[in-house]
């Protein structure tokens, strides 16, 4: 008798195989719209600021940050990087970036999509659309892209706000009102760009899907604070790609109803993501791409990922105020994703802890025994503040932490034999201040 087959520690969701082909139709109509040279947009993650403009318009976004995820998971980041450093940009730069001058760059020499890209390449932009979300090499990356090519590179605002200033209104109201604004200078840009005008109708109609779609990403991911929790990490990255850059098509909604189904039908069994659950933790911020089967190996140990990576997690129902303008509720939605975590803490009386207070919220609220770490070599944004994440927890609630070194792209720099050397002492340290939480008070 041939020997069974071994259960993998992590029992993914079976609806989660249906993000794949959304993905692949996403990767499909960039290279067809390519192929049949209509509008190409290259453009950052801007958490629903100007996709559904773009698409309403016409225009068929691409998204290098995602590939620099899919070239990384494909183990073909390393030969784009290399191609980035003979071209004199720092190892240090944005591995997603030096994903994509690499690319660029081979795509130049080609004259088209590289040899052996993954998913049929990126097509060539018509324009680039950066972001001030986060990160200034969102829009830095883009205009050294203009070596390779002369169009133009549009970059969407995005506010952010001091902790102090977010309990007042009229800081809500003129943040709004500028993205609004340059929301509509945008549209104007696109349609002298395009010769066209935007089909208003067909905006509302995306905007309103995709209200639909947060909803339900929302609820979703609010019924992983059972215990035990139903739904792993490895499916949260898995499903998030379709929020983040699909949440106008209805295929997307469809999908997520039965995600949420079956996640709900996990709670309501009692099934957990993994057969027992030791330890709940918190994943900051991006993951190793290229090693995810790292967690399969922590999950044999009883550790389960209730949550992560809070810069792409859905917003919570909107709580600000505002009109019913297309433009406004847009800039809202994009606005609210920011500081919606500290209108939790408000409600909830949580204590204000600045940056840290989406941790603060997660810990309390998903029950949380420990944070672990990803310090990237090539993303300062996802790391600079992780140290305050950690001390916040310890301090404030009695939670350890724990930090791996590694990279969302440079597989070379991520030893999972030494971090999982160092997950028996992390262990023993959540055992000891799960006591010292109970012995405070906590329910947990």
């Amino acid at each position: 008798m041939a020997e069974e087959k071994k259960k993998r520690a992590i029992t993914r969701l079976e609806s989660s195989a249906l993000v794949r082909p959304l993905v692949n139709k996403m990767y499909m109509e960039g290279t067809l719209a390519g192929m049949e040279e209509r509008p190409v947009a290259w453009s950052m993650v801007n958490w629903w600021e100007g996709d559904i403009i773009m698409r309403a318009m016409g225009v068929t976004p691409v998204y290098p940050e995602n590939y620099g995820t899919v070239c990384a998971a494909l183990g073909i980041a390393q030969k784009y990087m290399g191609v980035s450093v003979a071209e004199g940009f720092p190892t240090h730069l944005c591995g997603y970036a030096q994903n994509t001058i690499g690319y660029t760059t081979e795509m130049k020499r080609e004259g088209k999509v590289p040899e052996g890209a993954p998913m049929g390449g990126m097509a060539q932009p018509t324009f680039m659309l950066s972001s001030e979300g986060y990160c200034d090499a969102r829009f830095k990356w883009f205009q050294s892209l203009r070596q390779f090519w002369n169009i133009p590179v549009w970059t969407l605002p995005f506010p952010h706000p001091a902790y102090t200033d977010t309990s007042l209104q009229d800081v809500h109201k003129v943040n709004v009102e500028y993205m609004a604004v340059e929301l509509q200078g945008f549209i104007a840009f696109l349609e002298n760009l395009l010769k066209k005008k935007l089909d208003r109708d067909k905006l509302e109609t995306m905007l309103d899907n995709q209200e639909k779609v947060l909803k339900v990403w929302w609820e979703i991911n609010e019924l992983r604070k059972a215990k035990p929790c139903p739904m792993h990490a490895r499916d949260f990255w898995t499903m998030m790609v379709p929020c983040y850059y699909l949440a106008y098509d209805p295929e997307t909604l469809t999908v997520y109803q039965q995600v949420y189904n079956e996640v709900k039908a996990r709670v309501d069994n009692g099934i957990g993501a993994i057969p027992d659950e030791k330890y709940r933790l918190i994943f900051a911020e991006l993951p190793p791409w290229h090693s995810l089967g790292f967690f399969d190996k922590l999950a044999e140990r009883g550790w389960n990922f209730a949550t992560e990576s809070i810069g792409y997690h859905p917003p919570p129902p909107m709580e600000l105020n505002g009109g019913s303008d297309l433009l406004y509720r847009i800039a809202r939605w994009t606005y609210w994703q920011y500081i919606n975590t500290r209108y939790r803490a408000a409600k909830m009386g949580y204590p204000a802890v600045g940056a840290a207070q989406p941790f603060y919220n997660w810990a309390v609220e998903y029950k949380i025994d420990g944070i672990l770490t990803h310090p990237l070599v090539t993303c300062r944004t996802a790391t600079f503040w992780l140290t305050h994440w950690m001390n916040v927890l310890r301090d404030k609630l009695d939670i350890p932490g724990m930090s791996i070194q590694g990279d969302i792209v440079d597989l070379t720099v991520f030893d999972a034999a030494t971090a999982l050397n160092q997950a028996p002492a992390f262990e023993e340290s959540m055992d000891h201040f799960r006591k010292v939480r109970k012995s405070k008070g906590l329910d947990w």
